[in-house]
C-alpha cells in the first residue's frame, strides 16, 4: 500500500489542520526561542564561531512556524500555539542557559572579621584569593577579591556565609578572564583510558 495514500486522509483532515499544525508550531517556536536564548549567551561571551550557526537554525525553524500561520490565518489555535511556544521557549531557554553555567564571576568580599579561613578554604579548593586592606566610615576592612566560575558560586557563597556570615560581598560577571587560578578541570578522556586499561 502507497504511503501517501495512507497520509492523504489524514494531512487532509479537520483534526491535522485544528491539532497536529499547532502542536507543530508550539514545539518549533520552543525550539527556535530556546535557540535564540542561548545565541544570546554565546555572544556576550565572544563565541564567534557557534553563534552564526545558532542563529541560522533558529531562523530556519522560525521561518517553519511562521509560514505555517501564514497558511492558515483563520485558525486562531495557532495564534495562541505560537504565543504559548515563544513564552515556554523562554523558560526552556533560561533552564538551558542555567544548566551551561556558563562564564566567570568576580566576587569582593568585605568583612570586619579576619578572612584568613575564607582565604584559605578558596585556595585550598584551587582559586586565588586576593587580600586587600581597607578603611570603612568607622572601622578598619579587610576586601578579598576572587574569581570563580560561575557554576560553583553557591559553594563559594555558602563558604562566605560560613565563614564571615556578616560580611557584604557583591558579584559581578566577568567578560575575559586571563591567568587566573582555578580548578582543575576534569579530564573525562584521561578516565575513560583509565578504565579500558583495568578491563583489559
Amino acid at each position: 500500500m502507497d504511503v501517501t495514500s495512507i497520509l492523504s486522509p489524514i494531512l487532509n483532515s479537520e483534526m491535522f489542520d485544528l491539532i497536529i499544525i499547532p502542536i507543530l508550531i508550539f514545539f518549533a517556536r520552543i525550539v527556535d526561542v530556546s535557540i535564540g536564548t542561548i545565541k544570546l549567551v554565546f555572544i556576550t561571551k565572544g563565541m564567534k564561531k557557534i553563534s552564526p550557526v545558532l542563529g541560522f537554525f533558529e531562523v530556519l525553524v522560525w521561518l517553519l512556524a511562521i509560514s505555517q500561520i501564514m497558511q492558515n490565518l483563520t485558525n486562531f489555535i495557532n495564534y495562541i500555539a505560537y504565543a504559548g511556544g515563544f513564552a515556554a521557549g523562554t523558560y526552556v531557554g533560561m533552564y538551558l542557559e542555567e544548566k551551561l553555567a556558563m562564564g566567570n564571576f568576580i566576587v569582593r568580599v568585605i568583612t570586619k572579621k579576619k578572612p584568613d579561613k575564607l582565604v584559605e578554604y578558596l585556595r585550598s579548593h584551587g582559586y586565588g584569593a586576593t587580600i586587600v586592606g581597607a578603611k570603612g566610615v568607622r572601622t578598619k576592612s579587610n576586601i578579598i577579591l576572587t574569581v570563580v566560575k560561575r557554576r560553583d558560586m553557591n559553594k563559594i557563597v555558602s563558604s562566605i556565609k560560613k565563614f564571615n556570615p556578616h560580611a557584604f560581598y557583591s558579584v559581578e560577571e566577568v567578560k575575559y578572564v586571563t591567568k587566573g587560578m582555578f580548578p582543575a578541570e576534569r579530564d573525562y578522556k584521561k578516565d575513560l583510558r583509565k578504565i579500558l586499561r583495568k578491563k583489559k
